[in-house]
């Protein structure tokens, strides 16, 4: 019986690899014809470019992405003074990824280079992925591509696993804009599964529902919804059920003064912990401390 393959088996794994980035500062200029070995992507920080792209030209404004994928024939021009952050990186994992390089003008037939041609997104998930690229957090991706030049130029042993990092969220983020279901997922009903973790790691810490909205990229009044969908009470009343139960754990425990649970359960102070730790309980929190010690 014939199997079907499976994306893994289609194309490579997404391994990103940054080859040459850099943050050019340049007068008018131009880079003649030539074809790609790996994907390119600029971001037009002040000046205006033309770039012809498989025969389509291109007008690139102030706050505009250009990406070009392997295979593409290019001509490049910055038409005015420029400052036009870029870099040249894989998308997916070859094993003779060390070999390829950013082609020069005038390198058009790279038959001689076919093992390091990457392959093309649209073609590798059959999805249509426009040279200027409309993001829906564009200034998220303008700061991770600048990031990710300065850490490249670092080259450290930690700064090359940021810039790995950090090219895998710009390749999310072209993704996440182009693939169907990623789309129609995150309009529909983005995930909350980080709350808890999130909740855990600064629960100590006064944290609102504007904040939470704000780190979910959603309205206070969307994330709350959301939220009441997915965990069947609203944000404050699950944060309030955890910090409870940490400071149970906590009087249990440790020996520590009710002022310090409280500081560590992140609440305002031992009045409201104690009246909040009751209303919950029902008993206060010394009396609780007692009966399960």
């Amino acid at each position: 019986m014939q199997q079907c393959l499976t994306e893994k088996e289609v194309h490579p794994p997404i391994v990103p690899f940054v080859r040459e980035c850099d943050y050019a500062v340049r007068h008018p200029w131009r880079y003649p014809e030539r074809r790609l070995l790996d994907y390119l992507l600029v971001y037009v920080q002040e000046g205006e470019c033309r770039f012809v792209v498989d025969g389509v030209a291109y007008r690139l404004q102030h706050g505009e992405f250009c990406l070009i994928q392997p295979g593409s024939l290019v001509d490049l021009e910055g038409v005015t003074d420029t400052i036009t952050p870029f870099a040249h990186f894989d998308v997916f994992y070859n094993a003779e990824r060390e070999l390829s390089f950013p082609t020069r003008p005038g390198q058009i037939d790279l038959a001689a280079y076919s093992s390091l041609l990457q392959p093309r997104l649209d073609a590798a998930y059959k999805i249509q992925i426009p040279v200027r690229l409309k993001l829906r957090n564009p200034e998220k991706t303008r700061d991770h591509l600048i990031q990710l030049i300065e850490r490249w130029q670092e080259g450290t042993t930690v700064a090359k696993l940021k810039v790995q990092h950090l090219a895998t969220e710009i390749i999310l983020a072209v993704l996440e804009e182009h693939l169907p279901h990623e789309r129609a997922a995150n309009s529909a009903s983005p995930a909350l599964n980080w709350i808890t973790s999130y909740f855990s790691l600064h629960l100590s810490e006064p944290l609102s529902v504007q904040d939470m909205a704000e780190r979910a990229n959603l309205s206070p009044s969307r994330f709350s919804a959301l939220f009441k969908r997915q965990y069947g009470v609203g944000p404050h009343q699950y944060l309030l059920a955890m910090r409870i139960r940490h400071a149970k754990e906590l009087l249990e425990t440790t020996d520590y003064a009710q002022e310090v649970v409280a500081e560590y359960c992140g609440f305002a102070d031992i009045h409201h912990f104690s009246k909040a730790f009751k209303k919950n309980t029902g008993t206060p929190p010394g009396l609780w401390r007692k009966l399960k010690g």
